[in-house]
C-alpha cells in the first residue's frame, strides 16, 4: 500500500516545466497551461526529473554559446575577406601579365598598343604625304583601321567590314552587317573582332572573313573592343561592359555603368579601364569584372585611356584632362557620402574637408570639347580638343604647344619616329613636328575625316566621310 501523502506527489507543467502540488489542473507558474493529472511523481521522482531538466537546459545553453561564437566568428571572417576582397588587392590581386598591348603582327586594340601610338613598330621610312592608293566604300568611314599581317581591316557606314591589301589596297573580302561599322576591329590569332550598330559583336576568321560567332546585345556596339589573355573586353549602348570568351563568344562577365559605353577599353596589368557616356569612367579586375574604381568625370567621356607605369589618363567631353592613379580604390559609397560630408564641413563643423577622390593625382582644362583620345611618347602627352592637338607636358602638367586647323579634330593622333598624325573635320591629315609642333605636310580628301590614322610600314592608312580609305606615303 503506497503510504505517500497526496501533497507529496507533484505534477510537472508541460510550459513551463515547474512542478505543481498533484490534482492540479492548471499552472500556478505560466496561469493557464492545462495539466495531465495522470502522471503524478513522487518527490524523489519530481527530483530527478529536475535535474535532468537542468542538465538539458545548461547542455542547450551551451550549444547556443558555442554556435554563437562560431555564428560570429563567421561573420567577423566574411567582414574581413570582404573588405580584404573589395578594397584591397590582397585577395584576388588584378593577373599584372593580362593586357591589350599588341604583339608583333596583330592588333589588338584601339590605337595599337597601351601608348595609342597607331603605329605598328618603329619607323622604316617618314611618308611624305603622297596618295600611294584609295580604296573607296559605299558610305562614309568613321571607323579606324588596324593592319596586321600585310592587310588593312576597317570598316564602313555602307554597314560592311573590309580587308584590304595593305600595300596594293586590292579588297581581299568584306563581310556585311545588318547596319553601320563604326567600331575599330582588333585583330589577334588569325581573327578579327569589331562591334556594329546593330548591336552584335562580331568574330571573323581574318584570312577569309567567314563568321567564327557573333555576340548580340541590345544596343548599337560603337567602342572598339580590346583582347587580352583570351578575352574580349568592349562595351556597349546597352549600359554594359562585356568580356567574352575570345574563341567561343560565350559571355565571362558584365558589368553595369551609368550609361552607354562608347568609349573603348585598355586592359594594363589586369585592369580594364574605360569611360562611359554619363560622368564616370571605371577600373574593373580583368577576370571577374569587379569594380575597382569609380571616378567621377563630371561629363561624358568618349575617349580612350592611355596608360603609362600605373597612371592612366584620358579627358571627358567637356574638355578636361585627367591623370588618375590606375591601382587605387575607390572607398564604399565615395561618391554617396561625399556631397554630404562635404555640405557638413562647408556649415563649419568640427570635421576636415572631404579629401579629393579616389585615384586623382591632376587635371588640366584643354579646350571646351574633346572627344579624341590621347597618344603617349615619353613625357609628352598628345591629344585633340576642339579644332586643335595640344602637346601636353607630363612633369609640368602644361601645354608644350598647340596646332590649329579649320575643323574640329576628334581622331587620335598616331606616331611614328618623331613625327605626329593627325586628321581634322576639315578634311585633312596633318604630319607635324612632334617636338615644335610645326606642320610638316597636310593632304586633303573629300570630307571630314573622324577616323584615326594607323602607321605600318611608312604607310599612313585613314578614312574618311567621303567614303573612302585612303593610303598614303
Amino acid at each position: 500500500m503506497d503510504t505517500t501523502s497526496q501533497t507529496e506527489r507533484w505534477v510537472v507543467c508541460p510550459v513551463c516545466h515547474k512542478p505543481n502540488p498533484a490534482g492540479t489542473v492548471f499552472c500556478k507558474h505560466c496561469w493557464g497551461a492545462i495539466i495531465r493529472t495522470d502522471r503524478a511523481l513522487t518527490s524523489q521522482e519530481l527530483e530527478e526529473v529536475l535535474r535532468r531538466r537542468a542538465l538539458y537546459l545548461k547542455r542547450r545553453k551551451t550549444i547556443k554559446l558555442t554556435a554563437g561564437s562560431f555564428a560570429s566568428l563567421v561573420v567577423a571572417a566574411a567582414i574581413a575577406f570582404y573588405s580584404l576582397y573589395a578594397c584591397t588587392d590582397l585577395v584576388f590581386p588584378p593577373p599584372k601579365d593580362v593586357n591589350s598591348n599588341s604583339p608583333p603582327g596583330e592588333w589588338t586594340m584601339f590605337g595599337h598598343d597601351l601608348s595609342h601610338s597607331g603605329s605598328t613598330g618603329p619607323a622604316t621610312a617618314s611618308p611624305q604625304g603622297k596618295i600611294k592608293w584609295v580604296f573607296p566604300t559605299g558610305a562614309s568611314i568613321h571607323s579606324s583601321p588596324a593592319v596586321a599581317d600585310g592587310t588593312v581591316y576597317f570598316g564602313s557606314r555602307d554597314s560592311k567590314l573590309y580587308a584590304v591589301d595593305a600595300a596594293t589596297g586590292a579588297k581581299r573580302w568584306e563581310f556585311k552587317t545588318e547596319s553601320w561599322v563604326e567600331s575599330s576591329p582588333a585583330v589577334v590569332g588569325g581573327v578579327v573582332y569589331f562591334g556594329s550598330n546593330d548591336g552584335r559583336l562580331y568574330a571573323l576568321d581574318a584570312m577569309t572573313g567567314q563568321r567564327v560567332w557573333d555576340f548580340r546585345t541590345r544596343y548599337p556596339i560603337v567602342s572598339s573592343p580590346a583582347v587580352a589573355d583570351g578575352r574580349v573586353y568592349f562595351g556597349a549602348d546597352d549600359y554594359y561592359v562585356y568580356a567574352l570568351d575570345a574563341e567561343r563568344g560565350t559571355k565571362l562577365w558584365q558589368f553595369k555603368t551609368s550609361g552607354p559605353v562608347s568609349s573603348s577599353p585598355v586592359v594594363a596589368n589586369g585592369i580594364v579601364y574605360i569611360g562611359s557616356g554619363s560622368d564616370f569612367a571605371y577600373a574593373l579586375h580583368a577576370l571577374s569584372g569587379r569594380l575597382r574604381l569609380h571616378f567621377k568625370t563630371y561629363y561624358p567621356v568618349f575617349s580612350a585611356t592611355v596608360i603609362n607605369d600605373g597612371t592612366a589618363y584620358f579627358a571627358n567631353f567637356n574638355g578636361y584632362l585627367y591623370a588618375v592613379n590606375g591601382n587605387a580604390r575607390s572607398w564604399p559609397q565615395e561618391h554617396e557620402i561625399r556631397p554630404y560630408w562635404l555640405q557638413v564641413w562647408a556649415f563649419g563643423l568640427p570635421l576636415p574637408p572631404p579629401p579629393a577622390q579616389s585615384g586623382f593625382l591632376w587635371g588640366l582644362k584643354l579646350g571646351r570639347t574633346t572627344t579624341s583620345s590621347p597618344v603617349l611618347v615619353r613625357d609628352t602627352l598628345y591629344i585633340g580638343s576642339d579644332n586643335s592637338l595640344l602637346a601636353i607636358d607630363l612633369e609640368k602638367h602644361q601645354r608644350r604647344w598647340k596646332f590649329a586647323t579649320n575643323g574640329a579634330v576628334r581622331s587620335t593622333p598616331a606616331v611614328s619616329g618623331s613625327t605626329i598624325y593627325v586628321a581634322s573635320e576639315d578634311g585633312r591629315l596633318y604630319a607635324l613636328d612632334a617636338l615644335s609642333g610645326k606642320k610638316l605636310w597636310d593632304i586633303s580628301t573629300r570630307d571630314k575625316i573622324t577616323s584615326s590614322p594607323a602607321i605600318s610600314n611608312g604607310i599612313i592608312y585613314v578614312g574618311s566621310h567621303d567614303g573612302s580609305l585612303y593610303a598614303i606615303e
